[in-house]
């Protein structure tokens, strides 16, 4: 890139420029650069000015020395810039660092260089002094994060004999220096959240010895000159009870690996105190396959020692990693046993190989002659063919099923469920026809929590390629419901919407249309509606026998109730078209129809659609309120459903409400001025009477039963006693 447009020039123009700049200027420019483009981490500005303000083989740090940013910028030509945001010192193009990277002459041993001023750092007496339980680097020294952190990453990629002898002046004194502090409080992921406790023994650097520092940083030819100085063990613990060895394996530091496995007395097996495993256990589980190999090769290692939290052996391990390499190595060796569950949930190897889709390790496990492949982990009963068939790993499936002494239907022992059942529901459709396959398998088996089979669960989470192959099969039940309430396929299937799985269940001569569940007693029909699921309303609509008017038994609510309460136009229209229809079913909570509900609801639209049904009555009161639709829309203003209202003859305005008061007085009360306007206006068909004031003194009783409306159809708009207040607004907004 940077030679296709050039850029390489420029930037190795400005580089002799920087070269050729006078005094300290040019030092600074470039070892900024190198920093920068070296750094193992993005480096804040006060971080790099105290980094090249070190003066090697100085004994402490001289304020003097550090450079000011400004000067690093300048001295650099302006190839850094510095983030406003963060202070953190960038390349001013990532061009800049691919040119760096492709001219690897420009800096001498850069790593080195950097690893011997981290040391010289850590190194000085300002340091040495800062107390070892700190949380963090103190502004006057904000280069010991990163000096503790990555002297070790430095040393590892160049080293030389001065960072050799800085490494041993530090580590000779490391438990009691805040640079293992840091290193450890970045190691476990400190970051300060209040559930995590900074006094914590794994945070904590008491018996972090060198010997585990030079185990963890890969410096394995420090570690008998430190033996000889401290006299140390070997088998050194810190406070989590790891020993070198068990850093150096949990790297992956086969150079230092191999360097203790030779000294006399070294213990492979030994355990941290935390989780009880040992460095075999942590190698396997990263998949670090040479760790692995160097400890196989020790004729007293332990293959199967399990961890004392969980209880899992390093080939559980590995099985769970996928780690392929590992898990071949374990298993050529003589002693290993590839059936030991684990204690937390008693799962096998093959079960985590399974669970998690590794299908090398699984194939290994299942060419053992010794292998059971049936073996349930103990907290739910489930084989590996059901953490396989759930997680929908295909590959592993068929590995299990081609065995003959598979069994397909072991169900778990927490709920009964078979792998049919949990591919079905988890929607894993070529796992379930593998499964449907094998001779034997039961696709009717429901589970003994809830008594849910795989149709049940395909239909209800709308896997339609799944129901098409069990409905398939002979002697599927597509009707079979679970036994909390009694729901089948086509009543979820129905109220969740996926019309596909609705079609095919209808497409069924054995399907069973009306089958209410016995919570509330709603059938699918009910469920479509209430969902305002249109399509389906149409498809079950159409089937000879389906009841349209089957209410609930909780509330006695029909599927037009709540079509009409919800607003599902389309289907309010669709169920009128039934001439089985009743149009006035009240439910038997508050006696309300569905034409009070759409009032209720403003939904003008359904409301026009009931009116316009010829055997609609207007009137009906709730039993609640004793409101009818009129009151209702005349206390929300609803003009348009008045209007619509009023066109009825059969419209009896002067029903009153629970206290009295007429349509008119309320839309007066409320200042609804458009409703006053429309219901003092004489309309065509019903001319204004002149017979005032008689409602006021006629019971409610006798205005329900109709009595208010006469022969010749002419419609009085009254005002009761408690409506004078509605004449005075009645005058002041016509």
């Amino acid at each position: 890139m940077t030679k296709g447009n050039h850029l390489g020039d420029v930037y190795g123009t400005t580089l002799e420029r920087i070269k050729a700049q006078k005094g300290s200027r040019s030092r600074l420019g470039m070892d900024a650069l190198m920093w920068v483009s070296n750094s193992e981490r993005p480096l804040k500005d006060s971080e790099l000015c105290h980094a090249l303000g070190v003066g090697i083989g100085s004994a402490d740090l001289d304020v003097e020395n550090v450079p000011t940013i400004r000067t690093l910028i300048g001295s650099s030509l302006g190839l850094i810039t510095v983030e406003a945001s963060s202070s953190i010192v960038r390349l001013v193009h990532f061009t800049l660092q691919e040119y760096l990277s492709n001219n690897p002459g420009l800096f001498q041993s850069p790593h080195s260089m950097i690893a011997e001023v981290c040391l010289t750092y850590l190194n000085f007496r300002c340091v040495r002094e800062l107390s070892p339980t700190l949380l963090s680097a103190p502004p006057i020294v904000p280069f010991v994060e990163y000096a503790s952190c990555y002297w070790g990453k430095h040393t590892g990629k160049e080293k030389t004999e001065s960072v050799t002898q800085l490494a041993l002046q530090l580590l000779a004194r490391y438990e009691e220096h805040i640079a293992s502090r840091l290193l450890l409080l970045q190691y476990h992921g400190y970051n300060g959240y209040f559930w995590q406790d900074p006094n914590d023994k794994k945070f904590m650097p008491k018996g972090f010895t060198g010997l585990h520092g030079a185990a963890f940083h890969g410096i394995g030819e420090i570690v008998p000159a430190l033996l000889a100085i401290k006299g140390w063990s070997i088998n050194e613990r810190d406070n989590m009870g790891r020993t070198a060895l068990w850093w150096a394996a949990m790297g992956c530091h086969e150079g230092v690996l191999r360097m203790l496995l030779q000294l006399k007395d070294i213990d492979p097996n030994a355990e941290d105190t935390e989780y009880g495993r040992t460095p075999l256990s942590w190698a396997a589980g990263r998949g670090h396959e040479g760790v692995v190999r160097m400890l196989l090769e020790r004729t007293d290692i332990n293959p199967n020692t399990a961890g004392t939290q969980y209880g899992r052996t390093p080939l559980s391990w590995a099985a769970e990693g996928g780690h392929d390499g590992v898990a071949r190595m374990l298993l050529e060796r003589a002693d290993i046993d590839p059936n030991t569950a684990d204690t937390q949930y008693g799962q096998t190897p093959l079960s985590w190989a399974a669970e998690r889709g590794h299908e090398g390790v699984a194939r290994m496990l299942l060419e053992r002659a010794d292998i059971n492949p049936n073996t349930a982990h103990t907290r739910y009963g489930r084989t590996p063919l059901s953490r396989a068939a759930g997680r929908g790993h295909i590959g592993v499936v068929r590995m299990l099923l081609e065995r003959a002494d598979i069994n397909p239907n072991t169900a778990d022992t927490k709920s009964g469920r078979t792998p049919l059942w949990w591919a079905a529901e988890r929607g894993n459709e070529g796992i379930v026809r593998m499964l449907l396959e094998r001779e034997g398998v039961n696709p009717n088996t429901a589970d003994t929590q809830y008594g849910e089979t795989p149709l049940w669960w395909a239909a209800e989470r709308g896997h339609e390629g799944i129901v098409r192959v069990l409905l398939d099969r002979e002697g599927v039940d597509p009707n079979t419901a679970d036994t909390q309430y009694s729901r089948t396929p086509l009543w979820w299937a129905a109220g969740c919407g996926p019309i596909g799985v609705v079609r095919m269940l209808l497409e069924r001569a054995d399907i069973n249309l009306n089958t209410a569940d016995t919570e509330y007693g709603r059938t699918p029909l009910w469920r479509a509606a209430e969902r305002g699921n249109e399509g389906i309303v149409r498809m079950l609509l159409e089937q000879e026998g389906v009841d349209p008017n089957t209410a609930d038994t909780e509330y006695g609510q029909t599927p037009l109730w709540w079509a009409a309460e919800r607003g599902h136009e389309g289907i309010v229209r669709m169920l009128l078209e039934r001439a089985d229809i009743n149009p006035n079913t009240v439910d038997t909570q508050y006696g309300r129809t569905p034409l009070w509900w759409a009032a209720e609801r403003g939904h003008e639209g359904i409301v026009k659609l009931l009116l316009r049904h010829g055997d609609i009555d207007p009137n009906t009161p709730d039993t609640r309120y004793c409101e009818t639709p009129l009151l209702r829309v005349a206390q929300h203003g609803y003009e348009g459903i008045i209007k619509l209202l009023l066109e009825r003859e059969d419209l009896n305005p002067n029903i009153p409400g629970p206290t009295g008061e007429t349509a008119f007085d309320l839309a007066a009360s409320y200042e609804h001025s458009g409703v006053v306007r429309l219901l003092s206006e004489p309309w065509p068909s019903l001319p204004i009477s002149t017979d005032t004031g008689k409602a006021a003194n006629i019971g409610r009783d006798t205005l329900l039963q109709g009595n208010l409306l006469n022969s010749s159809k002419k419609r009085t708009i009254h005002l009761t006693d408690g409506g004078k207040q509605g004449k005075k607004h009645r005058g002041a907004l016509a």
